[in-house]
């Protein structure tokens, strides 16, 4: 098969849960020998000095020059608008059997629904989360035009991916389609199992980008009451985004600087391993997330999870209190106590945390992606 993924960031330039699952199925697709091609902004362009190069067998294609992705903390509108702009051309000179295209952010969606009307591919829309009514949250009462143009993009395809089953619970409240499935994100096991834990050893880690959704100020205003009982605790927050200055102001205004480190974000994924494997419990205090891949990471690091409780919290589903990890109100003092729970009970669970990660190995979610994408080009 000739597919097309398309999104606007790309790894290892942007890393992300999302550019991250991205390029691992268009790896794993490309070694099962289908012709695999990406579009996205040319992060690679100044380094490479070339619009499209093949990187690990996956044919990369830069729409035009890198834009910020966000603006005050928030995706950006226009770039998004402005990327679907500078993409339609480009996929216009291109035949696919499949298009699989992020839903998010959706203005891309319209020219590879174009395209596909057109006959030149087949498309398939993948729906990183469903936000429904949290759009008003997110924009106020602009969040009614995000509320309708979520609606539009999810018609625009009966083929849906669903990367959790909270997802597709929350596509089905706009619309139902006999034609949708759920492909969580995978991981490779085996490299993690073989990577070694770093020499410097953590009580607790957390992982991803500083951006206020993530609540890593929540996970911060816990350690306090986490110190009661662990006076010592040790916490590495890896990652970067907009929120670092106020967190690390945060951190010497409650007295934290010698029991908190700011690492920044990671070149390479098997350093993330390390540090994962030289900790005791990795803290996700996160109050939106599409899926969660850092938990299913860390659970097959040998480490249990604590995560806060929410609607818009698909990473809470990925979790069984007491088994792989804990489930916390989303309060300081609650997060406190899941926290030294999980602390105390950490190599009791160790074996539960590495068990329910092995299921998610990228053998068996790409055979399914496979399987799906054959089934629906032949319908």
């Amino acid at each position: 098969m000739k597919i097309a993924y398309v999104y606007d960031a790309a790894y290892p330039w942007v890393k992300g849960g999302a550019e991250k699952r991205v390029y691992d199925l268009a790896l794993r697709m490309a070694q099962r020998g289908h012709e695999v091609h990406c579009y996205s902004w040319g992060w690679w362009w100044a380094e490479e000095g070339k619009k499209d190069i093949i990187l690990d067998g996956i044919h990369l294609h830069g729409v035009g020059e890198p834009r910020e992705l966000y603006t005050d903390n928030r995706r950006s509108i226009s770039e998004a608008i402005l990327f679907a702009f500078k993409l339609t051309p480009l996929l216009w000179k291109e035949k696919f059997k499949v298009v699989d295209c992020q839903g998010f952010p959706f203005f891309s969606c319209f020219p590879a629904k174009f395209h596909s009307l057109m006959g030149k591919s087949f498309l398939i829309i993948t729906a990183l989360e469903v936000w429904g009514d949290y759009w008003y949250t997110y924009l106020g009462f602009m969040g009614f035009f995000g509320k309708v143009l979520e609606k539009i993009i999810y018609h625009l395809s009966d083929h849906i991916i669903c990367i959790s089953p909270k997802t597709e619970k929350d596509l089905k409240n706009i619309r139902r389609t006999g034609q949708s499935t759920v492909i969580p994100p995978g991981i490779n096991f085996k490299e993690i199992e073989q990577i070694s834990p770093k020499n410097e050893e953590w009580d607790l880690i957390f992982a991803g980008r500083l951006i206020k959704e993530k609540r890593v100020d929540l996970l911060i205003r816990s350690l306090p009451t986490v110190k009661k009982n662990n006076p010592h605790v040790k916490c590495l927050i890896i990652g970067d985004g907009p929120e670092m200055e106020k967190l690390k102001g945060l951190v010497q205004e409650l007295d934290l600087l010698n029991n908190v480190k700011f690492m920044g974000f990671l070149e390479n994924v098997s350093d993330l391993f390390g540090f994962m494997k030289a900790s005791n419990v990795f803290v996700l205090p996160s109050e939106r997330e599409g899926f969660g891949m850092v938990v299913v990471e860390a659970n097959a690091c040998g480490l249990p999870v604590v995560v806060v409780e929410g609607s818009m919290n698909a990473a809470a589903d990925l979790v069984q209190e007491g088994v792989n990890g804990f489930i916390t109100p989303p309060h300081e003092k609650d997060m406190a106590l899941k926290i030294n729970q999980a602390l105390k009970e950490r190599d009791k669970l160790k074996t539960n945390c590495i068990e329910s990660a092995r299921r998610y190995d990228w053998n068996e979610i790409v055979s399914h992606l496979e399987a799906y994408y054959q089934k629906s080009i032949n319908e």
